[in-house]
């Protein structure tokens, strides 16, 4: 079996699972939001609702039946595409998703660029003197935006540029003032394509808070990978044979060794994209980022089974989506691996 055929296999096979894996998670969930603490008719009509009110919007919502009819239910309803509807206001799952991925992977988007460029500029400074004070900075950096605490980051950031300089918004998504372009959601694009240029300002004055401070505690992990790889492949006979021929030490370093590190960072990538989608809860919740995490976070607190079960499958979809793609990738530009 000659590699393209072992690729093909391998992502046939990957492929076939994700039903399985999905079923296994989505199972997963249903049964500890039912062993979990709380009753989701309390948090809809209160602890003070009387026994029959009670009652009757048990029966309403489904919940009297039986833990394996209501599993029954769900299951039959995720084979037909269907995510069921919220219990608080009875809105289809599917539209609440719609409506908040796309906030959330644009956050995502620009938050793993500012990484990546950051990653990228403290990586390659320590690389022309290891173990000098370039890249002892960058080690100190890279391990101290790892530690350090999303939410204390955030409101750190808050304060320093919200409160006491007033140069950008606390939080939001976009300013109350301003109609909000329609169409794709992702407010940005839908700026861009409409021409509304205060749109586009406002929308990136919101934005550039809460990316800027998720794409600096993540840009310490390129960072490391990036200089990792790059003392390694340093120290390879190709590039000695390029310093024999006489080349600047940028252009080995930027001809030669920079593209053959690259697919660790690339692979770190995709698994920080597929991190980002559900993993940016503490960011979104500090600086009011309607999101799905937000929004996963707002069901779980309402015991919404409806929403925290879709929003779960799609974000488990997502991310073994991107993990075959990021395989892919990976196997197209590296002849060396082999599956």
């Amino acid at each position: 079996m000659d590699r393209k055929e072992a690729l093909i296999r391998y992502c046939v096979t990957r492929l076939a699972l994700v039903p399985l894996m999905l079923w296994l998670i989505s199972s997963l969930v249903f049964l500890l939001l039912r062993v979990a603490p709380g009753d989701p008719v309390d948090a809809i009509l209160g602890n003070r609702a009387n026994q029959e009110a009670k009652e009757a919007l048990r029966t309403k919502l489904g919940l009297d039946q039986t833990i394996w009819h209501q599993y029954l239910d769900y299951l039959s309803g995720l084979i037909k595409g269907d995510l069921g509807q919220a219990l608080t206001n009875q809105e289809e799952v599917s539209a609440i998703i719609s409506k908040a991925l796309p906030a959330t992977l644009e956050l995502s988007l620009f938050a793993l660029i500012i990484a990546i460029i950051i990653g990228f500029i403290i990586g390659l400074s320590g690389t022309a003197r290891p173990d000098g004070k370039l890249d002892l900075l960058g080690r100190i950096y890279g391990i101290s935006t790892y530690a350090l605490p999303p939410f204390w980051a955030a409101m750190i950031v808050q304060l320093v540029f919200a409160v006491w300089l007033g140069w950008l918004p606390v939080g939001g998504r976009f300013p109350p003032s301003l109609l909000q372009p329609q169409g794709s959601g992702f407010l940005v694009l839908d700026s861009l394509c409409s021409r509304n240029w205060a749109a586009l300002q406002g929308s990136l004055r919101h934005l550039l808070l809460p990316a800027s401070t998720l794409g600096i505690l993540l840009s310490g992990v390129f960072s490391r990978i990036l200089r990792i790889n790059l003392a390694r492949i340093l120290q390879t006979d190709f590039i000695e044979a390029a310093r024999s021929r006489g080349l600047k030490e940028s252009q080995v370093i930027i001809r030669h060794a920079l593209p053959n590190s690259l697919l660790p960072v690339l692979t770190i990538a995709g698994i920080t994209i597929a991190s980002l989608i559900g993993g940016a809860l503490l960011i979104e919740v500090t600086f009011s980022w309607p999101g799905i995490a937000l929004r996963l976070k707002e069901a779980i607190n309402q015991r919404d089974y409806p929403v925290v079960q879709g929003i779960v499958v799609v974000i488990a979809t997502l991310v073994v989506f991107i993990s075959v793609l990021i395989d892919l990738l990976v196997a197209s530009i590296d002849p060396r691996v082999r599956y």
